[in-house]
């Protein structure tokens, strides 16, 4: 059994990119941006998946299977857990520990920038103790699942200098050494997990209720549909009828940063979809995010997407190249 998202029964936006025995690279392309996913079976019924997400929503297909442990990386951004009751999110450096649920959830990235990776487990599948990797890995994934996902409940861990060492290395394996390397950090992880107290969890202290997530996500949607207009926290708070204090507070706990800023950013990281997707000129994409001068423009769009918009779209064509010369040597072999 696989449990990528491209199975056939995800939605007509997802395409396989390339698919070989250790691999599978697939897209979810809409009108909101794309998520890219890379797969590696690394041992039965446990799964490595790398997401690199410019998009702000996107959902399982209803056939992904529940019951399984996420263990759940961000490296940069930002990624939304729904427990029903409460909102909690990922930041940089944050791990989070469940397990999936039924029908096709809708995951939701706030900033429309996720980077991070998911070890996903099927106890049913997965070797019942570890040991038969390693003699002194005596970690069973089903405890695993009833110590930290027993009921609803969910885990969360803020960045530590530990979880860094563990997941830095993840970001950065030579192809040559994979295979063998992806095993000795999943190994590694959860003899982490197993030493961990399930107490521990920061769920929720960090936790937003759903009228606070409702408030921001609206004020959100409003500046997304208004981004022509200016206006102060204190009109905009006047608008939703709260404080501009409580204005603040709510959006910053959904989104993890100001509204200027999140303006800003949310400009600049379309304007780089726009860099990727179409044939407009720099100037073109500058004035239609309210930018006359494309030197103002290339200072913004550097400072939250740490090059310059020539030098952004030179990489994405090069990586697209790069791609179309993958799929043609798997199409030839096959």
């Amino acid at each position: 059994m696989r449990v990528n998202l491209c199975d056939g029964t995800t939605d007509k936006d997802a395409r396989i990119l390339y698919k070989n025995e250790n691999c599978t690279a697939y897209q979810i392309q809409n009108g909101e941006g794309e998520l890219a996913i890379k797969e590696y079976q690394v041992f039965s019924g446990i799964w490595l998946c790398y997401k690199d997400a410019h998009i702000q929503s996107f959902a399982y297909p209803s056939s992904y299977p529940s019951g399984m442990l996420e263990i759940t990386h961000c490296r940069e951004g930002r990624f939304e857990y729904d427990t029903g009751e409460h909102f909690f999110y990922l930041s940089g450096g944050d791990i989070a520990v469940c397990k999936s649920r039924e029908g096709g959830a809708v995951v939701y990235c706030p900033t429309r920038h996720y980077h991070g990776v998911s070890i996903i487990i099927d106890p049913a599948c997965a070797p019942p103790c570890l040991s038969c990797f390693l003699e002194d890995v005596n970690v069973s994934p089903a405890r695993l699942l009833n110590k930290f996902c027993k009921g609803d409940q969910y885990f969360v861990m803020r960045s530590t200098a530990r979880l860094e060492h563990i997941f830095s290395e993840l970001y950065s394996v030579p192809e040559d050494m994979q295979k063998g390397y992806f095993k000795v950090k999943i190994l590694e992880l959860l003899m982490f997990l197993n030493s961990l107290d399930a107490a521990l969890s920061q769920t929720e202290q960090r936790s937003c209720s759903q009228a606070q997530v409702e408030l921001a996500k609206h004020v959100c949607q409003w500046i997304s549909s208004h981004m022509d207009t200016r206006m102060t926290i204190e009109q905009l708070a006047a608008q939703f009828f709260v404080s501009p204090a409580q204005l603040r507070k709510c959006f910053y706990s959904v989104y993890g940063e100001s509204i200027y800023a999140y303006i800003r950013a949310y400009k600049m990281r379309s304007a780089a979809h726009c860099l990727n997707t179409s044939h407009q000129t720099i100037a073109e994409i500058a004035g239609a995010f309210g930018y006359d001068n494309s030197s103002k423009f290339s200072k913004a769009f550097r400072d939250v997407m740490g090059v310059s918009p020539t030098e952004y779209r030179q990489r994405i064509t090069e990586q697209n190249i790069i791609l179309e010369q993958e799929r043609e040597c798997l199409e030839w072999s096959s």
